[in-house]
């Protein structure tokens, strides 16, 4: 039991925080997080997120990554084509405002940072091809996330209030994921010896620098989220049908194009999760005033989580995927 709770410490931690803000009735945690978001506490947050993830790196890794072109396009596609498609398709639906938005900020970001490389290792598959997809589409997304939620944010009919400054959208993205990942790859390279940075676990660093983001989004959206009421359940089956289209996408891609077992965990893991840390950050600069935005990017991290660690097993456990 013990270890199962560690093992799930990021997803249990996600979920107090969560609660703790929302049943704090003194308000004193959302006092500190307006604080935080008042000092600049969520673009500081992202910046040390993307310092780490830049210090995580392995050249090598990367190097052995880039022989897989096919598995490396096909996961590409799905994070940056078809997830879009498939929220817009959802979105044809008559949703509240907020949670389209919610589906959209989460539809264009860039793969996880984390849990995504680990649950491909669980499942037997390529780490290394699993951290170049992710070192891929985060690079991608500082141009990708500007045009594409332009696109999907044209399609509502509150289209003029809701419209983004492009430019400001991709110089924060620069500053914000660009600029500290290349600073945390040549610190790397150049100040710190090999495996000298081990000690420091540095991933867990950045699962808390994830989770003080999340508390910061709450914070400013708890009355929002209070008076949302039962839409709770009907975003959680929303963000449930949207993370199986992906799945469900990524095992025909897999099975059309003869992707063998060992290549394919990271076209799955890769090609459906997306990143939380950068989509609370979305949704607190631009959107703020939609609370249930953040339920939506919220919810759906933790349903991929579950889901995904889930199917990590039973690939462990020996469950395959035949291609035609």
């Amino acid at each position: 039991m013990v270890q199962k709770v560690k093992k799930q410490w990021f997803l249990l931690s996600l979920v107090f925080v969560f609660a703790a803000v929302i049943f704090d009735s003194s308000n004193i945690l959302v006092k500190i997080g307006f604080f935080l978001k008042g000092n600049h506490g969520p673009e500081v947050l992202i910046f040390i997120i993307f310092i780490i993830s830049g210090l995580l790196i392995e050249s090598d890794q990367i190097k052995a990554g880039i022989q897989d072109i096919k598995s490396t396009v096909l996961a590409l596609a799905v994070i940056i084509i078809i997830a879009p498609i498939a929220a817009g398709l959802i979105c044809l639906l008559p949703l509240e405002t907020g949670v389209a938005i919610g589906l959209f900020i989460v539809a264009v970001m860039p793969t996880t940072l984390s849990s995504g490389i680990v649950m491909t290792g669980t499942a037997g598959g390529n780490m290394a091809h699993a951290l170049l997809i992710t070192i891929l589409s985060n690079f991608i997304g500082i141009f990708s996330i500007p045009v594409i939620l332009s696109i999907l944010l044209s399609s509502l009919d509150q289209q003029k209030e809701l419209m983004i400054d492009r430019g400001a959208i991709f110089f924060k993205l620069i500053i914000l994921v660009l600029f500290p990942l290349m600073i945390g790859i040549v610190s790397k390279a150049v100040v710190f010896k090999t495996g000298q940075l081990g000690q420091f676990k540095l991933q867990v660093v950045n699962q808390w620098m994830i989770i003080g983001v999340v508390f910061i989004a709450l914070s400013g959206v708890k009355q929002v989220i209070l008076g949302s009421g039962l839409s709770v359940f009907y975003i959680l089956v929303l963000v449930s049908g949207f993370h199986l289209m992906l799945l469900g996408s990524c095992f025909l891609l897999v099975s059309f194009f003869g992707v063998e077992k060992g290549r394919y965990e990271s076209i799955f893991f890769m090609g459906s999760q997306k990143t939380l840390a950068l989509s609370a950050m979305i949704q607190v600069t631009y959107f703020s005033e939609f609370g249930t935005a953040l339920l939506v990017c919220v919810l759906h991290h933790i349903v991929h989580l579950m889901m995904d660690g889930y199917l990590s097993t039973s690939m462990n456990n020996g469950l395959s995927f035949k291609n035609k």
